[in-house]
Parts: structure tokens; C-alpha cells; sequence
């Protein structure tokens, strides 16, 4: 080994070393929000995730989860470990990529000099931890997602292509696109990012395989490219399973053959083909053909990694999203069909607004063991739009009416008005590639406002500009004062003087990575949150930028020193500052450690349901976290978590009826053939002649079940229409086993009947379910509504609930006077105060972002229910007791006092502690003061902000001057009568 791949490898695993000290440190000790529960739970005992699945993630995952040598309490931590170290492989690779384009620039092979060597190393220490300490990478590599192992994967095959590239002269250089093939076969099964590099990796091959550069052969190098890309996007992936659901189709639909029969069939085609075509390219001594098949075959022995998703959900485990187990539904969940298309050179605008003509297209399949076939129960749909509606290239395409308007609001269109191509591109570069893209680039290289949802990037004269501590106080509000960024440049400009080829490459790499990811996404106007984390691919390309940026100053400094190994010393210590800023910059918002609530918040909920409950639950944060607890760690699996959003869909309904752990089958009557998909999908509510005072409950789900006519709607050309007879619906009360479930202090006010109206036209599969559930469980198991739910998903049902924490429990009782519920104090005291967990919220060190501070916020709120419920029925000490508690978990200092705190005023004077309740309106009122000085100061538009302080500052009025504190509240009230006038509303 030479002496410079001795240093390059000593060096590089140094940087990688450093690396992964970082992401250790600052890992996250347990589950986070979003997807990263979901892939815990799922790599812990192989499951099946949601589409299209991440099956090499969840093996190496569940290897990692072995570390935890049985303690499930640090699975958690292994398993994001893989993130940290794909993170920080990433970021090995990375060092040696800069390391080989640089000796390329500098010429060392040819004249090899110490101070050549330093350049080159100090070019990738500092590209390479620039990018480590990045704000969207480090986030990835310190949680359990996906997109910090396909981050190694592209910086891998990246490395690889350069390395063939130096190797091209030697006879076994193509090993190296046998390798790239392998790993892109791999990648393939954690995320489909890695294939965005192809183009790069062409013009490298392009490059140096042919000296004589022609527009002819860019052209086709970029059409070639584009090809593998497809070709492996939708030829191999969804493509080669589509092929074998045909053959199956056919041999088990039309030959009568068993099940299975058409897959064996075609895999043996297969394998005869590429048998075949490998002796043809020997015989032949057709060596491209030879080499195109070999990299055919590693990329689908890397590809087969997707068998985990069939076999594994065979076996029907608790979580078994799309239910993907026969080669027809492994289709649907490769082609992730459950979450629509998005037009991308052709479609309709946002005005199109309904379909004006629907036609049937696919027959979808499913599996009937009875009949020993595959049974057409539906058809994809094809939509047909307004041609007035419609365009080339739509970039402003989403029909949901929420999204609607928010086009409208940006491209300031009067309602009935199309946009024009003009506003259309207008929305594309000012928000999908202004707001999605640059925005985020620069979070990373130039600054941060805070961790607020469409948080601004930072310029080096905000650090001087006067803002509230608010903003001040925010660990994510970080300022590299433009110094990654103007190195990153300098590095453009050295790389495109010294080499355009390789410049151009990378690019190239830039563009696919970042841009082209822009454009193919087509991003609607609002997101739940944020997606930096999909371009990190960009990000990485420009910080070989910021390493060459290091060339760029040495060779600047040979006006001034004249040593050649001074020089390079002196250029990479500068160089340094880059690294240093973004780490001592967010290292604070990045640490993790201590961080448990997105865990305790799920064992919260579950501990607020009694024994065996059903738990209705929405969206990602309510339901991963849920699932990560009960699957791992083994916590209250006696309560079904039903997920409200998956309710819709067939498959899940049918695991609901199997039973899990603990938990009963749910009580669901109708079959299956009554919520298959496209049969009960919805209810309309169409009113039949008597049926005013409603229909009775058990028996419309009767009717349902037996796909009664009466509740049929032939529309014609085959359209037929389930309905709901009337907008009144009735369930009545069986005393006997109404009594086994209320307490006894509300057995006086159980009802006769359940009575509630349908808001709406119409009832999602979701509500028929938990209606049939209600009707069918005779009170027997306690049914839980999670507070995070929105209003609709109560069905109407909300006055019948008793709030026990963090759920409202249905109960056949009706207490005078409160609409939304009552609170039952005994249960919801105890549950609160000794059965809930509390870690790390009052700990200064922990940081807290956006998402996680949501939760807190809403515990907050039922903390309030609870103390005005115990002072309301004069229970003053525990009414203090409860408020007191909750501001000594989540005391300001770590869960700043938001919206929710204002009414714990009122309580904390009410109950003797003034002294509290002046701190708590003082803090809060001059926040808000602050906050406003600061909006109208810099003439900032009205917006939710001003409408949340002037809040605030109104119950603190309030509360104040109704206790007697009137010379307090007239400051905040004086403070609300400035800043609200000229706003109206």
C-alpha cells in the first residue's frame, strides 16, 4: 500500500470515527415521532410496514435489536443506531470521494508532493464534517427512518463509480459496476432515492470510456441514463411482480392450475432468459451484454431482500399494512397505489375540481380460497377533466379543496379563474423550488430561524437585528453567518476552473439530488411537515464543494506564502471554521439525549383507557408511538389501538377482527364482502318518508350486512350507492349491561337511548365500522376516543364521553349541561398524577422542538379540564394540587407556557396562589408584548401569530381583573387595545 492510500484510509476513518462519537452522543435514546415507532416496532419482529416497505432496513434493524441483549427498553437506541452508523459510513465515503476528485485536480499521480497530500486530506476532512454537522442529515442520523441509510447507499455507489474511474486501465475494473449494480439492487429495499445518482454515475462511465466528448454522445449517455433509471423504477421494481401476477392470473384463472403455479412458471422464464442470454454473451464474446446481464442479476439479488414483505405477511403479524401476502396485493404495495398519483407532465389544475366523466379501467383482483381463483371485486377508476382545466407540466394540480384555496391565496386568483402557465411556473419557482428547496439548502449552509413549521433561512445581518426572546431563546435558530456557503462557492468556481468534467459531474449529482426531486415530486401547497430530509443528497454534493473550497483558498494563499507544506496547513485550519460553526451551531437542537416524551405520551394515552379498550387513534404521531410501545415494549397490550385513517381500507378492518396479544378480536359484524374495496366505501345521506326521528343503529347495520335494498341507490350504468335513510340515528340502551360499565356515581344518568345526528352528506367505511363496533359491543369493552382526534371523528357522539386523561370513554350516560363530555375527576386525577410518565420535560439540557412540544401542549389542556372540573364541584385543593403538578412537569424553562397556560390564571387565584398566577401572567404578557413590538416593528403581516398574542393577552385581562387584580390586567389590556387596533377581527 503507498504511502498516500495509507493516509487517505488512516484519515478517512478517523473523520468516520468522529462521525459516529457525534451521532452516538446525540442519539435518541427511544423512539422518536413520524415513521420512526412504526420502523422500530416493525424491524423488532418483522413486520410489514406501510408501502413500499423497507425490508433491508428492518433486517439490519433487527440484527441491531439484538445489542439490546432482551432489555426492549434499549431496542429503541439499537435500532437508530443503524441510522447513526449509515450516517457516518456516509460520511467516510463522502471523504474519500472529495480525496479522489481532488487528486485529480492537483495532478498527483503525476507529480505526487507532501503539500499536495495535505490539500487533498484537508479538502475532505473539511467537506466531509461540514456535511456531518449539517441541519438536515444530522436530524436523519439520529432516528430510526430511512433516509440516512439511503444516504449511504448514494454516497457509496457515488465512491464507487470514481474508484472504477481511477481503476479503468486495469483488466477487473468493471468489478466495480458489478458492485454499484449490487448496491443499487439493495438500496432499493430502504428507499428509492439512491437511483437519482445514475445520471452522474453515467457521465463519469461517458467520461472516461470515451475521450472524444460529443453533443451526440452527452445526449445519449443522459437518454441511456434516463433509461436505467425507468427501467429499474418501473421495469424491475414494480415491473417484474406485475409480469408474475399475469402469469398467475393466467395459469390459476385460466388453467385451473393451483395458486402459486403462475409465479413458479415465471420465475423459471426468468432464470432459463438470463441463463441463456449468458451463454449467448460468452459464445458471442459479447462483453457489454455480459456485463449488462451481471449487473441485471446483482441488482435482483440485492432486490430480493422485498421476499421479507411476502413471506412475513403471511403470517398475519399485529401490524400488516396492505396486506401484501399474494403476488396481486404485492403489487398494489410496490406500487404504493393507496396514495394516488400526481400529475406530472400532464393533468389538471386545482380549478378542474370534480371528475366530468369516470370510466372503469383495471379489474383488481383478490384471492378467493373457496373457488381456487382470483375474483375481480373492483376496478381502478379513470378520471377525465375539463380540457379547459387542464395543462402541460401542471405544477399547481391538487384538487383538495384546502389546497385550493392556498393556491389562490399565492397566486392572488379570483375564485372561477384558471391560472395561466405563467402563474403556474410562478408557484413552481417561488414555492416549490423558493420554498422547498432553496429554503432548506439554505437552512443548511446559511442560517435558521427557529424549528417553526416554514421556518425562514438566516443571512449574517440577522445575528444583529433586535428580535423577541421568543425567537432568541430558540435552540434551532442558527447563524453560520454565510461562511459554509461562500466556501461551498469558492469551491464551485476553483473545481469548474480546474476540471469541467468532474465539476459538471458533480453537478450533475447537485441537480438529480435536489432539483430533479423538486420537479418529479410536484409538491401540493401544504405539508405536514417539513422535507428537508429528501434532499440531503444535494446537500452533500455541494459540501465536496466546501472541501474544494479548501483548494481554493491555498492556492490563493501562494501570493503570501511561499512554503508548500505551511500553505495547505494554513487553508485546511481555516477551512475548519466551516465545520466548527455548524457544529457549535446545532449541536444543541440536534442532541437527543433524554429524550423519551414521544414514548411517554403513547404509554400516557394508554394508561388513560381502561382494561381491554378499544383506542380510536388519528394520524402518524398518535398512532406509531402506540404501536413502537405495545409491539416492543411490550406495553398495555390488552388495549387495541384502531387507527381511524386505516379503518377506510379493507385489510385493516380484517386484522382489527383477528386478535392481538391481549386484546380480543373488536367486535365487528359485517364480513368481508361488505367492506371489501369499493363495496360500503361510503354511506350518502339520503332521507326516506318516515324516518324523521331516525333509524335505529343495530338495525340499519343489520340491513348493511345483508346488503338490504332499502339502503341501495341504483344510479344507473352499474353505479350503485349505499345510504344512510335518515340524518337521525338511535341506539338503544340495554339496562342490565349498561349498568356493568358506569361507575356508580353516573348509573342515574344512564339513558334509554344513544340519539345523535350525521353531520355531513355522507359516512366514510371508517364511521360504519365504529358504528357496527358500538352497536355490537353491548358496553362491554371500554370504547376510547384520543383527544388529538378532530371533532368529526367523534361521529356526534362527544356528549356521551367521559374524559379519563388523554381519552374520552363512550358511555351509554348523558350529563346535564355539558355537550362535549363531562370529566370524571376521581379517574382522571389518578390516571394524571400517578399512572402517567414525565420524562425529561422538566430537564432544562433536553431539547424540544416543534412536534414534540405539540403533545405536551395538548396534555396541558386536559390538565385544565381536570383542575376547572375539581374546582367546579368545590374541590379547591386538588383543583390547585392538578394545576401546580402540571406546571411542575412542564415547568417554562424546558416547555415554554403557550395558549393553554392563560386559563390556569383564573384557577391559580381562585385557589389562593397569586403569587403563581402574577408569575405565570407576567411571563406571558410581556411575551406577547414583546412578540407584537417585534411584528409591528418589522411590519410584519397579520397573520396566526398576532391572533395567538392577542389571546393571551386577553384572558390574561381577564382573569386578572376578575380577581380583583385590576391595576395588573389594565396593563395587558391597554397592551391589547394598541396592538389590535387597525386589525380587525
Amino acid at each position: 500500500m503507498s504511502n498516500y492510500h495509507k493516509i487517505n484510509n488512516i484519515t478517512g476513518w478517523v473523520v468516520f470515527a468522529i462521525a459516529t462519537a457525534v451521532y452516538v452522543l446525540t442519539l435518541e435514546p427511544t423512539a422518536s415521532f413520524w415513521d420512526c415507532g412504526e420502523f422500530i416496532a416493525c424491524s423488532y419482529k418483522l413486520q410489514v410496514p406501510h408501502p413500499p416497505g423497507a425490508p433491508l432496513f428492518l433486517l439490519i434493524g433487527r440484527f441491531f435489536s439484538l445489542f439490546a441483549a432482551g432489555d426492549v427498553t434499549k431496542v429503541a437506541f439499537w435500532v437508530n443506531m443503524v441510522s447513526a452508523l449509515s450516517s457516518s459510513f456516509t460520511i467516510l465515503f463522502l471523504f474519500w470521494t472529495i480525496t479522489l476528485l481532488a487528486k485529480k485536480v492537483l495532478n498527483y499521480q503525476t507529480s505526487p508532493d507532501t503539500g499536495k497530500l495535505i490539500s487533498i486530506m484537508g479538502a475532505g476532512i473539511v467537506g466531509s464534517l461540514a456535511f456531518t454537522f449539517t441541519d438536515s442529515f444530522w436530524f436523519s442520523a439520529v432516528e430510526a427512518e430511512v433516509y440516512a441509510m439511503s444516504s449511504f447507499f448514494t454516497a457509496f455507489v457515488f465512491w464507487a463509480i470514481l474508484k472504477w474511474e481511477e481503476q479503468y486501465d486495469k483488466v477487473d475494473s468493471d468489478k466495480w459496476l458489478i458492485l454499484i449494480a449490487y448496491m443499487m439492487g439493495l438500496s432499493i429495499g430502504v428507499h428509492l432515492l439512491n437511483l437519482v445518482a445514475v445520471p452522474a454515475l453515467g457521465y463519469v462511465y461517458y467520461f472516461r470510456k470515451y475521450p472524444n466528448i460529443t453533443n451526440k454522445g452527452l445526449i445519449y449517455t443522459f437518454l441511456i441514463s434516463a433509461f436505467i433509471i425507468v427501467f429499474v423504477l418501473e421495469g424491475i421494481i414494480p415491473g417484474l411482480p406485475s409480469l408474475a401476477g399475469k402469469f398467475e392470473l393466467f395459469f390459476v384463472n385460466s388453467m385451473s392450475l393451483p395458486f402459486g403455479s403462475g409465479i413458479i412458471i415465471f420465475i423459471l422464464l426468468i432464470l432459463s432468459a438470463l441463463i441463456y442470454g449468458f451463454i449467448y454473451s460468452i459464445k458471442k464474446e459479447k462483453y457489454i451484454l455480459n456485463t449488462a446481464l451481471l449487473s441485471l442479476v446483482f441488482i435482483l439479488i440485492g432486490y430480493i431482500s422485498y421476499g421479507l414483505i411476502l413471506v412475513r405477511s403471511n403470517f398475519n403479524p399485529p401490524i400488516d399494512e396492505n396486506d401484501p401476502e399474494n403476488i396481486i396485493s404485492f403489487v398494489s404495495y410496490l406500487k404504493r397505489e393507496q396514495y394516488g398519483d400526481r400529475p406530472l407532465f400532464t393533468g389538471p389544475y386545482f380549478t378542474a375540481g370534480y371528475p366530468i366523466g369516470i370510466e372503469k379501467g383495471t379489474p383488481l383482483y383478490r384471492k378467493d380460497d373457496a373457488s381456487g381463483k382470483y375474483l375481480i371485486y373492483d376496478h381502478k377508476m379513470k378520471y377525465t377533466y375539463d380540457p379547459k382545466h387542464m395543462g402541460l407540466f401542471p405544477r399547481a394540480h391538487s384538487t383538495q379543496q384546502n389546497h385550493a384555496e392556498v393556491y389562490r391565496q399565492k397566486m392572488k386568483l379570483k375564485p372561477g379563474k384558471r391560472p395561466t402557465k405563467l402563474q403556474d411556473l410562478e408557484y413552481m419557482f417561488s414555492y416549490q423550488i423558493g420554498h422547498m428547496y432553496f429554503r432548506y439548502f439554505l437552512w443548511n449552509f446559511s442560517g435558521r430561524e427557529s424549528d417553526q413549521q416554514d421556518a425562514i433561512a438566516l443571512n449574517p445581518w440577522d445575528h444583529f437585528k433586535e428580535v423577541p426572546d421568543s425567537l432568541k431563546s430558540n435552540k434551532a435558530r442558527n447563524n453560520y453567518f454565510w461562511l459554509p456557503l461562500i466556501l461551498g462557492l469558492l469551491g464551485i468556481v476553483y473545481h469548474f476552473n480546474k476540471n469541467k468534467r468532474d465539476a459538471s459531474i458533480v453537478a450533475m449529482f447537485f441537480f438529480f439530488t435536489g432539483l430533479a426531486i423538486i420537479l418529479y415530486l410536484n409538491q401540493p401547497p401544504v405539508e405536514p411537515r417539513e422535507r428537508d430530509y429528501t434532499y440531503t443528497g444535494s446537500f452533500m454534493a455541494f459540501s465536496i464543494w466546501i472541501g474544494f473550497g479548501v483548494l481554493f483558498i491555498a492556492e490563493l494563499l501562494q501570493k503570501v506564502i511561499s512554503n508548500e507544506k505551511l500553505r495547505p496547513i494554513i487553508a485546511t485550519i481555516l477551512g475548519l471554521v466551516v465545520p466548527g460553526i455548524l457544529a457549535a451551531q446545532n449541536w444543541d437542537d440536534h442532541d437527543r439525549a433524554g429524550r423519551y416524551h414521544s414514548v411517554d405520551s403513547a404509554k400516557n394515552l394508554l394508561n388513560s383507557c381502561a382494561k381491554n379498550a378499544i383506542l380510536f387513534t388519528g394520524g402518524d404521531n398518535d398512532t406509531f408511538p402506540l404501536w413502537y410501545v405495545q409491539e416492543v415494549e411490550g406495553f398495555r397490550t390488552d388495549v387495541r389501538v384502531c387507527n381511524l385513517s386505516l379503518l377506510n381500507t379493507d385489510w385493516y378492518i380484517s386484522q382489527m377482527k383477528r386478535k392481538a396479544y391481549e386484546s380480543a378480536p373488536l367486535p365487528i359484524s359485517l364480513e368481508y364482502k361488505n367492506y371489501i374495496q369499493g363495496n360500503n366505501d361510503q354511506a350518502y345521506v339520503m332521507e326516506k318518508p318516515g324516518l324523521e326521528k331516525g333509524i335505529n343503529l343495530q338495525s340499519y347495520i343489520k340491513l348493511l350486512k345483508a346488503d338490504d335494498p332499502f339502503i341501495k341507490e341504483d344510479r344507473g350504468e352499474g353505479q350503485v350507492l349505499t345510504i344512510m335513510p335518515s340524518k337521525k340515528l338511535f341506539m338503544m340502551v340495554d339496562k342490565n349491561e349498561a349498568l356493568k360499565a358506569v361507575p356508580e356515581k353516573y348509573q342515574a344518568n344512564i339513558v334509554d337511548s344513544l340519539k345523535w345526528d350525521i353531520e355531513g352528506q355522507a359516512l366514510e367505511k371508517q364511521a360504519l365500522i365504529i358504528l357496527d363496533m358500538i352497536a355490537n359491543n353491548h358496553w362491554e369493552r371500554p370504547i376510547y376516543f384520543s383527544t388529538t382526534l378532530s371533532s368529526s371523528n367523534y361521529l356526534n357522539l362527544k356528549e356521551y364521553t367521559q374524559l379519563e386523561g388523554l381519552a374520552q370513554r363512550l358511555l351509554p350516560v348523558k350529563v346535564p349541561g355539558n355537550p362535549q363530555g363531562w370529566v370524571d375527576t376521581e379517574i382522571m386525577y389518578s390516571n394524571m398524577t400517578k399512572n402517567f410518565f414525565w420524562r425529561g420535560l422538566d430537564d432544562p439540557k433536553v431539547y424540544y422542538d416543534e412536534n414534540f412540544l405539540r403533545f405536551p401542549m395538548s396534555t396541558r389542556t386536559q390538565f385544565y379540564k381536570l383542575a376547572s372540573s375539581l374546582y367546579n364541584e368545590g374541590n379547591k385543593e386538588k383543583a390547585k394540587e392538578a394545576t401546580l403538578y402540571c406546571l411542575k412537569v412542564m415547568p417554562n424553562e424546558v416547555i415554554p407556557y403557550d395558549f393553554t397556560i392563560p386559563p390556569f390564571i383564573s384557577i391559580l387565584l381562585k385557589t389562593g396562589e397569586d403569587k403563581k398566577a402574577l408569575e405565570i401572567a407576567t411571563i406571558m404578557g410581556d411575551r406577547c408584548i414583546d412578540d407584537l413590538e417585534y411584528f409591528t416593528k418589522n411590519k410584519i403581516a397579520y397573520n396566526r401569530d398576532y391572533e395567538m398574542c392577542f389571546y393571551i393577552l386577553d384572558q390574561i385581562q381577564r382573569a386578572l381583573k376578575e380577581s380583583g387584580k385590576t391595576a395588573e390586567g389594565e396593563k395587558y389590556e391597554k397592551a391589547l387595545m394598541q396592538y389590535s387596533s387597525g386589525f380587525n377581527g
